[in-house]
């Protein structure tokens, strides 16, 4: 298992430690994590002024002499804000992919993705390194449909995600949102849950009224459709303006004419075989 693997990596022989230069090591640019927290990274920073970086990063080598990270960017970001020139480091020579694998297992390990990071990290793996849903349930101890409906959050709106990001709303919102295919309404309908702290159940019966009120709306529709139909029909069999209005279960034909030969024409058209 990948964590297994990460761990032998952090208990390697001290002899493998390096210090590397900082400005050769770079962060992931697919690292899971996106959002980190700035009060956290200052309050590392004083610990390694005081201590130095006290656990390695994990590092790997690339084709022009630089080194990616794949275990330790807040340790290496706070390093920076302590103007470290170098930092101890464990280089791994390791496909990309399984890089990126590790990297994903250590942050849900520690609990450091959200879902939208968690879910983009899913969709890179998947549609750069051709994972499939069911290794990465394996991978990370999750059901498949945890997977598809984790994944399925990126289809909301940017700012609706970006509001599951800073905790304004909750996943279980988002997921209930997916449900509102029109991008404004889901932004508007986020707000509504922020101003007005509506619960996840609560949100799920608005957004299920809304959807039965365009439904019916859609069904109107449809009849005023029909109706139109049947009148541009009449008005061609009979030559003159025709018009249906519709009311509760009962309704009327309005015909018109303009002289009588013309009520005798229209008469003798509906008569007609």
């Amino acid at each position: 298992m990948l964590e297994q693997k990460l761990d032998k990596i952090s208990q390697e022989n001290q002899n493998q430690v390096v210090n590397i230069k900082i400005s050769d090591v770079y962060p992931n640019g697919d690292q899971p994590r996106i959002y980190f927290d700035e009060d956290k990274i200052i309050a590392l920073c004083e610990s390694i002024k005081k201590h130095g970086v006290l656990q390695p990063i994990v590092i790997r080598p690339d084709d022009e002499g630089r080194y990616m990270i794949i275990a330790g960017e807040r340790r290496y970001r706070a390093s920076i804000m302590a103007n470290k020139e170098s930092i101890p480091a464990i280089i791994k020579d390791m496909p990309i992919k399984e890089v990126l694998e590790i990297a994903l297992v250590e942050n849900l390990q520690r609990e450091n993705l959200n879902i939208i990071e968690e879910a983009k990290a899913y969709k890179n793996l998947i549609d750069k390194h051709k994972s499939t849903q069911d290794e990465l349930a394996e991978l990370v101890g999750r059901s498949r449909p945890y997977i598809t409906n984790t994944m399925r959050l990126l289809n909301l709106s940017d700012e609706v995600k970006k509001y599951i990001e800073l905790e304004k709303i909750s996943p279980g919102h988002g997921k209930a949102l997916l449900r509102v295919s029109n991008k404004e309404k889901q932004i508007g309908l986020a707000q509504q849950i922020i101003k007005e702290n509506l619960s996840v159940r609560k949100t799920e019966e608005i957004i299920k009224g809304m959807l039965e009120e365009k439904k019916i709306k859609n069904k109107s529709k449809e009849k005023d459709i029909f109706i139109k139909d049947i009148e541009e029909r009449l008005m061609n069999t009979l030559g003159t303006k025709v018009n249906i209005s519709t009311g509760n279960k009962k309704g009327k034909i309005e015909i018109e004419y303009y002289t009588d030969d013309d009520l005798n024409d229209i008469i003798d058209r509906l008569l007609e075989e």
